[in-house]
């Protein structure tokens, strides 16, 4: 091992001084792992008896941390991994590493935060938010010492002081309905329409839109007139385009674009989620010919009892009649069927569509079915009307929800009559239908969204929102700008997506804990009628796994490269012996310093490496 990682690694070891002479003094590996264990167990037994004495709220995750160590170096978690992490540090400790194994700066601070927590030293008690506060002089109050009134008064002007600042946070992500940015894209959409000599009800006419969506060579030249597209953002579309990989982009999304600029600064969420990044498309086109199975990260060709059907779960289906969308969203579940916006192969045959709602006529256990696709509210309402009316045909049919992301993507699609359409299959006491989108920023939330929301929840329609926790919506209070827009646009929060690990998406994925992280220091500042989305992640061919609690995982190792190995345990966990998921995360460190790149402060993600 270098030199410069060498002292790195004895400072580490040097706040658990025991675990560096176990590992340096025993004979072989077996010895250390033997001693190792003894050495937690009693650590443990030393807190838990009171000889070592730590702040009352650091005890639970030093408990967390020793059990996590004791994971690592576990035979049985090694077999699960494929590897040894306890190997690693014994390779390490004895100089036996090889020059081209050395261990990265994210495996190094994984093991001093570790350490830290296992030493009762990661002050994660005085949380993040205090000290921000006190660097500006503000310091909570001592409540142990004050009663009554006086105390009252007290801590509500330090909860005045605690929302400036959250709101502060928030402010940095403004909504599609602040005056500012309402007027920016009124620019907007005038520059779209005199490039397009498209008259004001052009605009509001959604199959307009659908006619002139930015999808090939030629809507790229058009996009460069409009837009400033940074070198490789050109780049990429051109080689999506050119290897056939799906891109596409709707006039009314264009107009959210910030149009002044090509860094992403200002609408970075706005680009990533339809200009593809290089990796991206080289590996869509690398896999074209097994596209199929290869990117299928859910595994929906093994849960698909018929075609145009998905059933993971008990007493829910999904039903896809339509495997297309007026827009490509790039980390899209279902790339690897999707093959372009309103593509015509994307419309299944009546026949096809009929054999597949029949089979929910053979199937009482389903009472909810969810209508996806691709997005199928961008059907007609001739062919909607078709799909409801045989659904609702099924008495043991009591939930029906359609999964669109036409609210965000094309909002002049929602009409009056499609609203009436719905609601008619609405009835009190016996079914109800839903919509669930998928609202990705506070930036989405535009008066047009808002009109298109009210016209389906005037109507009697409970709305939902799924968000995909991303690179680009993770910062801190990023989402809890999305929750408060969504609310006034009357859109409940639902589920907050872990991006599923798809390997193509690597450009997109951040670590497991941000999510955990973001859930307890940010969400939960917000009232709870904001949040009551719940955090999970999809594990292949079998569901939504809530990201809750230890028994929903367990992590098992850590690689060279300082990734974590989680094991999932599926939603079937109590009911059958079904078999955990190994996933290996994004490095925390790595996620870290692309953060810094983008301006933010680290210091202030810290308590992320305690998300275990």
């Amino acid at each position: 091992m270098n030199t410069k990682n060498n002292n790195r690694l004895s400072q580490i070891l040097s706040i658990l001084p025991e675990i560096y002479r176990i590992l340096t003094t025993s004979e072989n590996i077996e010895e250390a792992r033997g001693e190792l264990f003894n050495f937690c167990k009693e650590l443990e037994w030393d807190y838990r008896e009171g000889s070592k004495t730590i702040h009352s709220l650091d005890f639970g995750i030093t408990l967390e941390a020793i059990k996590v160590f004791t994971n690592l170096i576990s035979k049985r978690n090694e077999k699960i991994a494929g590897f040894s992490t306890l190997q690693f540090l014994w390779e390490l400790t004895h100089n036996e590493i090889e020059v081209n194994k050395q261990p990265t700066e994210a495996f190094l601070e994984e093991c001093r935060h570790l350490f830290l927590a296992m030493s009762g030293k990661s002050n994660i008690a005085r949380g993040w938010l205090g000290p921000v506060l006190e660097k500006e002089g503000i310091k909570m109050i001592d409540f142990q010492k004050i009663k009554g009134r006086k105390a009252g008064k007290e801590r509500s002007r330090y909860l005045d002081h605690l929302y400036n600042k959250v709101n502060e946070y928030i402010s940095r992500y403004p909504s599609g309905l602040d005056d500012k940015l309402i007027e920016e894209r009124k620019q907007n959409i005038l520059k779209i329409r005199d490039f397009f000599s498209a008259s004001e009800e052009d605009w509001y006419d959604y199959q307009w839109h659908i006619k002139h969506i930015f999808k090939d060579k030629e809507g790229l030249e058009k996009l460069k007139h409009l837009v400033p597209l940074a070198d490789d953002d050109v780049r990429a579309i051109d080689l999506s385009l050119e290897k056939c990989i799906p891109f596409g982009i709707t006039p009314y999304y264009l107009s959210l674009f910030d149009f002044s600029r090509s860094d992403r600064k200002y609408d970075y969420q706005i680009r990533s989620q339809v200009i593809p990044s290089i990796y991206y498309v080289e590996l869509m086109e690398k896999h074209r010919q097994d596209r199929n199975y290869y990117f299928d990260f859910m595994g929906e060709n093994d849960t698909s009892p018929e075609e145009l059907i998905t059933r993971r779960y008990p007493m829910i289906s999904i039903l896809k009649p339509y495997d297309t969308c007026p827009q490509i969203c790039v980390y899209c579940q279902r790339n690897w069927e999707i093959t372009g916006p309103m593509l015509p192969e994307g419309m299944p045959t009546k026949d096809k569509i009929d054999q597949a709602i029949s089979w929910f006529s053979e199937h009482p256990a389903m009472c909810d079915v969810l209508v996806t696709g691709g997005d199928p509210l961008a059907l007609d309402d001739e062919l909607i009307k078709y799909i409801m009316d045989k659904l609702c045909s099924f008495k043991h049919v009591i939930n029906i929800r359609w999964g669109s992301r036409i609210f965000v993507t094309l909002p002049y699609r929602v009409t009056h009559s499609l609203a009436e359409l719905l609601s008619k299959y609405v009835e009190p006491g016996k079914r109800n239908v839903a919509i669930v989108t998928h609202i990705e920023s506070a930036a989405e939330v535009t008066p047009d969204l808002v009109e298109s929301v009210r016209k389906i929840r005037n109507k009697g329609i409970y709305f939902y929102n799924q968000l995909v926790y991303t690179l680009e919506t993770s910062r801190r209070f990023q989402n809890a700008s999305a929750r408060i827009a969504m609310k006034k646009a009357g859109v409940d929060p639902y589920y907050t997506f872990y991006p599923k690990g798809k390997i193509e998406h690597k450009d997109y994925l951040v670590p497991v804990a941000r999510l955990w992280q973001e859930r307890k220091e940010e969400a939960r500042l917000l009232p709870g009628i904001f949040r009551t989305d719940e955090p999970v992640f999809n594990v292949p061919r079998l569901g939504k796994n809530y990201i809750r609690a230890w028994q929903d995982r367990e992590l098992i190792a850590l690689t060279s490269q300082g990734e974590r190995v989680y094991l999932w345990h599926p939603w079937e966990k109590g009911i059958a012996p079904v078999e955990p998921y190994l996933y290996q995360d994004i490095p925390i460190y790595e996620y870290l310093q692309e953060l810094k790149q983008r301006g933010e402060d680290v210091e202030e993600y810290g308590s992320i490496w305690y998300y275990y």
